[in-house]
């Protein structure tokens, strides 16, 4: 067992980048999910050039996109709050936020929605884009439904650690997928699925790198959208456990609630055999947590500790959720809810802390891995 570590120990704040305060509600009296999704794929009439347009410049040609930023804004009727849940912990008052709920299943679709809209808004990707991401699952199928819905092409870089179920999704929604099969110098494939993306970024025309590693728009998605729902349905928080893969998330949440409650306590959540918090690279073999290259968007998050969680923990745990608490999640809220089960002893208050995290994903896509027994036995 690792909690904490020299890359970044407790009470040590990263130098954050500052991202905009104003908090945007996530409530919304517009139409439901269903209408606004037939909007989306119903043809404008508008004609191109009528009224204000984002540009974007191409060599000497200016692509209009004024119909593209309107259908994108209509995307957001489909993000609505997500529900937090009880469950019942000794010596704490335990919440679970269930970001699967969202329209694809996983805390993703907030970000693949904020930073689609604020390129479109910036003028860097018009109807003529192709968007080109690598992603473990669940980012590229966020990108693939909410591109298909505004009438952008999306190539998702996937590898072989994908759950058949995303893989099977992508290749109904996408007309071309790229999967990488070589490993990178650290045993796993994030640095060969990065580089694919630059190659063709690099040959297809007016391409489009989401960049959910680096892209300061991920973790303002969480800032405003995750975070400023938490602030709006709790008083107070005394900790609140972020799994780590892109480091988006933890980025916004944690500046977020820092400004809203000073003294809570946010502890990252990182698997072993990641190199995020300066381990050892190692094999790993679920995914959506850890990483084999530090993110960038890291230095712009908020960490007073660390917990590292062995891979048959987290077997352990998601399935403690599913048959204890009734919540079927995925691997990263299974990592997140045994960091909480290790760091318990630590916890100190004068009361029953109150302390939440966040099931970033539904448990279907990890029935072949997580949840199968057999496989669980052939983790080290």
């Amino acid at each position: 067992m690792r909690i904490g570590t020299p890359a970044v120990t407790a009470n040590r704040r990263l130098e954050p980048r500052t991202l905009p305060h104003d908090a945007t509600s996530t409530r919304s009296s517009a139409s439901p999910q269903a209408s606004v999704f037939r909007r989306l794929e119903r043809p404008s009439t508008r004609r191109p050039g009528s009224g204000p347009a984002s540009l974007q410049t191409v060599g000497s040609e200016q692509l209009l996109a004024p119909q593209l930023v309107t259908r994108l804004e209509l995307l957001r009727n489909t993000l609505r709050p997500t529900p937090h849940v009880p469950l019942a912990m000794k010596g704490m008052d335990l919440f679970a936020k269930l970001e699967y709920v969202n329209p694809i299943g996983s805390i993703k679709d907030r970000t693949a929605y904020w930073i689609l809209k604020r390129a479109a808004e910036r003028g860097q990707i018009c109807d003529k884009t192709t968007v080109i991401e690598s992603s473990s699952g669940n980012f590229a199928s966020a990108l693939a439904a909410f591109t298909r819905l505004v009438g952008l092409r999306f190539i998702p870089v996937i590898d072989p650690k994908i759950s058949s179920t995303y893989e099977s999704f992508l290749r109904r929604l996408c007309p071309t997928v790229v999967k990488v099969e070589e490993l990178d110098d650290t045993g796993g494939y994030l640095k060969t699925r990065l580089e694919m993306v630059h190659r063709l970024c690099a040959r297809i025309p007016h391409p489009y790198w989401p960049n959910q590693y680096g892209n300061p728009d991920a973790a303002e998605a969480h800032y405003k959208l995750t975070a400023g729902e938490i602030c709006a349905e709790f008083d107070s928080l005394d900790y609140v456990f972020i799994g780590v893969s892109s480091a988006g998330t933890i980025a916004g949440v944690s500046r977020r609630l820092k400004e809203r409650y000073p003294k809570v306590r946010v502890i990252a959540v990182d698997t072993e055999g990641s190199v995020i918090f300066g381990g050892p690279p190692r094999k790993r073999h679920i995914p959506g947590i850890g990483s084999s290259i530090v993110p960038p968007l890291l230095s712009h998050a908020t960490i007073d500790d660390v917990v590292l969680v062995p891979e048959r923990e987290t077997v352990q745990a998601c399935r403690e959720l599913l048959t204890t608490h009734g919540l079927f999640a995925g691997g990263s809220s299974g990592t997140a809810f045994a960091a909480i089960k290790r760091y318990a002893p630590r916890m100190v208050a004068s009361k029953r802390p109150t302390v939440l995290f966040l099931c970033a994903d539904r448990g279907a896509p990890y029935l072949d891995t997580v949840f199968d027994t057999s496989w669980a036995t052939t983790l080290h």
